[in-house]
């Protein structure tokens, strides 16, 4: 047995062992039979009504802290849950999210129960692909402006964030996982060698630029799948977006 699954089987002991936590379930990789040397322990925590997911959290901390000495902690909210993950001195991830009994569901594709019960599924939310185009079109938005005034790190950055988006939406459209881009190695290879291409080689000699170029027909594709008539509407756009982005940093933009 790994010490990772020692560790995550001893966490959910202890988990059914408090009153306070009524169901228990892994999450990510180790939920679905993908879990390798890298993967992290992300457990989820269901707890009784009314109990403070702080409260009960720092109660683990404590627990766990007498058995390995996490090097950092930290502490995230997020659909009404606390999730607090540690860093050991090995690398290894701890993830242990604290549940309100009302929220504790699967929020994804991957929970598996160890014990006890979850809530209904929650479905995706069907406005989250035009919140992540709307997030994609500021980039691009930024990612001209930065181009137009010869900030060409600040041009770097920005290309990473459409190009992040339109992969978060492709992953979205094709049923894949798509946060931080787990799901980007198993789009189409076209799709992907498209991605390649928009990758910086260089922030000189117009390189921004042609990735600009490059990424404009990806968002325009995913923006026709994911609002079509909204698409439609900016068809001229993307273009104009490309073109003043050559205009010189005194322009009116």
């Amino acid at each position: 047995m790994s010490e990772r699954t020692a560790l995550r089987d001893w966490l959910i002991d202890l988990a059914r062992a408090d009153e306070h936590v009524t169901s228990a379930a892994v999450l990510g990789s180790g939920a679905d039979g993908h879990e390798d040397r890298w993967s992290e322990i992300d457990l989820a925590l269901r707890l009784a009504p009314g109990r403070d997911p702080k409260v009960i959290a720092d109660a683990r901390a404590e627990r766990l802290g007498e058995r390995v000495q996490p090097v950092s902690q930290l502490d995230i909210w997020s659909l009404g849950a606390l999730y607090r993950v540690f860093l050991l001195p090995d690398t290894l991830q701890v993830d242990v999210s604290f549940w309100p009994d009302d929220r504790f569901a699967a929020h994804g594709p991957n929970l598996r129960l160890f014990f006890g019960e979850a809530n209904e599924p929650v479905s995706t939310p069907s406005g989250s692909a035009a919140r992540v185009l709307g997030m994609a079109w500021l980039y691009a938005l930024h990612l001209r402006s930065s181009i137009a005034r010869g900030r060409a790190w600040q041009s770097v950055y920005m290309i990473n964030g459409v190009r992040d988006h339109v992969v978060e939406l492709a992953c979205l459209r094709y049923g894949l996982p798509s946060a931080q881009g787990r799901g980007t190695d198993e789009l189409p290879f076209d799709l992907r060698s498209a991605l390649k291409a928009t990758l910086p080689q260089t922030t000189e000699d117009g390189e921004p630029s042609r990735c600009f170029g490059e990424l404009v027909p990806l968002l325009v594709s995913e923006a026709h799948h994911v609002d079509p008539q909204g698409a439609q509407e900016l068809a001229d756009v993307p273009a104009e977006l490309v073109r003043t982005s050559g205009s010189s940093a005194g322009d009116d933009l």
